[in-house]
Order: structure tokens, then sequence, then C-alpha cells
């Protein structure tokens, strides 16, 4: 395991991934994994990560908001901004 994480380090170094931006999704990627291996029972998953439940109901909340796609600005326009 060792070597295929240092050869995908070596690929983000090299497409300039910055470290923030590894980490995020590296946490973001082992939780939705943990919670698929959980059934999405949050206590269940907050255990096998070592977490509290809260902690993890938080980051998922973060990052279904952020998942959500935008809606462009000429469809607000359109609707007379509602």
């Amino acid at each position: 395991m060792r070597a295929r994480l240092e050869a995908l380090i070596e690929e983000m170094l090299d497409g300039r991934i910055l470290l923030s931006e590894a980490l995020n999704e590296f946490e973001r990627l082992y939780i939705r994994r943990a919670l698929s291996r959980n059934n999405d029972h949050f206590s269940k998953t907050a255990e096998t990560l070592g977490i509290h439940r809260n902690t993890l109901s938080k980051r998922v909340a973060v990052y279904q908001k952020s998942d959500r796609p935008v809606k462009p600005l000429a469809r607000a326009a359109k609707t007379g901004g509602r």
C-alpha cells in the first residue's frame, strides 16, 4: 500500500495539487467509503473512524453543501431573483 500511496503523491505533486486540497479530498472520500461500508449508519461509521458522531455529521453536512450545484446567475435574473 505504501508504494501505491507514494506513487499517488508523486502524481499529485506533479499536478501541483496543494496539500490542503489533497487532505480535503482524501478525508471526503475516506468518510464516504466508511459510510458505505457501514450502510450509512453514522454511529457505526464514527466508531470505525475513531471520531464522535457529531463530528462526522458536521463534516458530512459540509461535504453535502459543497456538492450542491450553484444556480447560474442568469437563471436567478429570469425569475426576478426568486
